[in-house]
């Protein structure tokens, strides 16, 4: 995609985007735009409304965004008109940026238009390519401003985007762990971040039992992939990030077998997926800051090598775990990514993100995530991040109170509480006993948000919950 700034449409030929913020629509005053008149009784650009018309062998899209408008309503309106008009674009594109707009907003516009590409049908035989991934397609932003870094940040973000909504919607004969580690290393020599991977032999030597222990009913060998990326110019002071995502490519249950929803379990590895396309966010905007990204990735699947409930495992951390349900595997996988990147990066501050448990689901809804941490600058600093783009956050507590429902009596601890209530808290008490007391942990459960309906499929799918609220959070730091 090429941007360039243009401020007439005189000698112009293709398709224009008209953003319009809504009129009083009782007006008799028409909206007017290079010759066209609109009457108000047919377009005052109310929000989710839009109104195309043809003059000079041009197509001008007239947008509605309402009286106000947030990121994240403006970037759907946008990747609505991309995904369902693409039949009026050319490879020749307009955008008409309002005068009262923000760099932030353009962002969003740009972001939108992008997303609109994305066809879930991977394996379709007949799929029609869209005209902004044609390689001579020109996007020409009308203005007097100067809104192209903007625009090639919304780019960027989109890109990241994509790329999640790919790993998380492919199926898991395509998407398994050794998928995900070469995937890593490809976009890793392309944006510039340092990839390392412990198969099985090496994840043993090291002492990663609570990882391998979920991997071993599966054929697909179990990644654990580590994640560095550093800045190229000099940072004094430069801070460091530890980004922790669980990489189950799917999630039977194990010998606790999922008994309902299991088609959907190829989207248990969308908090790892959040933390690949925010390492491709990170590296490719260059940001001033070092990350360290850890993904274990394995396959819960049923086997006679399955581990079993009342199995006592051991983790990297060298405490003992005792099982009590086979499907409660992601934060075992959490918990020797949290303790391997503690012990061996030390980074300042920590985010896991994970579709962790259906209690956040319970809890929350599909509006928002769940936030765990003690931290009241990392949850002000991330909560902000979300209401900012539309990724929001709320907490939950992580009072010691809970200690209680992870408590064993063979083990140090138990990976599930038994019990039909609190289920969202418990996990996360679960994983705060691997982070050695760490001052600045937070844990995100995401299971609401990461995958889901909307208007752009008929069927669940990705969302990349996670790519720009872990950037901008990083940002905002």
């Amino acid at each position: 995609m090429i941007t360039k700034t243009i401020i007439n449409l005189d000698s112009f030929s293709g398709t224009i985007l008209i953003p319009v913020f809504e009129t009083y629509s009782k007006s008799i005053i028409p909206i007017a735009f290079n010759g066209l008149e609109i009457a108000s009784k047919v377009f005052f650009g109310k929000k989710d409304t839009h109104y195309l018309a043809e003059k000079d062998d041009n197509i001008y899209i007239f947008i509605g965004l309402g009286k106000t408008i947030d990121y994240k309503s403006l970037k759907t309106i946008f990747r609505r008109i991309s995904s369902k008009q693409k039949e009026n674009f050319s490879s020749n594109v307009a955008l008409v940026i309002p005068e009262q707009c923000v760099e932030e907003q353009v962002e969003a516009m740009i972001s939108g238009l992008l997303l609109g590409t994305y066809n879930l049908g991977h394996f379709k035989s007949e799929k029609e390519e869209h005209p902004f991934l044609n390689s001579e397609f020109t996007l020409n932003l009308v203005t007097e401003n100067d809104y192209l870094a903007a625009a090639k940040k919304g780019i960027k973000i989109a890109k990241a985007q994509l790329s999640t909504y790919n790993l998380v919607d492919l199926p898991p004969n395509t998407i398994n762990p050794k998928y995900l580690a070469n995937w890593a290393k490809e976009t890793g020599e392309k944006y510039g971040f340092d990839v390392e991977v412990l198969g099985y032999e090496a994840s043993k030597i090291v002492g990663l039992g609570a990882f391998l222990a979920v991997g071993k009913g599966s054929e697909n060998e179990p990644q654990f992939i580590i994640m560095n990326y550093t800045p190229t110019t000099e940072v004094k002071h430069m801070k460091h990030v530890g980004l922790v995502g669980k990489g189950i490519t799917f999630d039977t249950g194990g010998l606790n077998i999922k008994t309902a929803g299991m088609v959907h379990m190829k989207c248990d590895m969308a908090g790892g997926g959040a933390v690949f396309g925010a390492m491709q966010l990170i590296a490719d905007l260059q940001l001033p800051i070092k990350v360290t990204a850890i993904v274990p990735c394995a396959e819960n699947a049923v086997d006679a090598k399955s581990f079993l409930p009342s199995d006592v495992i051991h983790s990297y951390s060298g405490h003992s775990i005792e099982i009590i349900d086979t499907d409660a595997e992601g934060r075992l996988v959490l918990a020797d990514g949290l303790s391997y990147l503690i012990k061996n990066f030390k980074p300042e501050y920590i985010v896991d993100i994970a579709t962790l448990t259906g209690s956040s689901v319970a809890t929350l809804g599909y509006e928002c995530g769940a936030l765990f941490t003690n931290n009241e600058e990392m949850a002000k600093k991330l909560q902000e991040s979300g209401d900012t783009i539309g990724e929001r956050l709320w907490p939950l507590p992580l009072w010691d109170v809970y200690k209680s429902d992870i408590e064993s009596d063979i083990a140090d601890v138990k990976n599930y509480s038994g019990k039909p209530v609190a289920g969202a808290i418990s996990a996360a008490k679960f994983l705060e006993y691997f982070t050695q007391e760490h001052k600045a942990w937070a844990h995100l459960d995401v299971a609401g948000v990461a995958f889901g309906d909307d208007e752009f499929a008929k069927s669940k799918h990705a969302t990349a919950f996670g790519v720009h609220l872990l950037t901008k959070f990083i940002e905002k730091l």
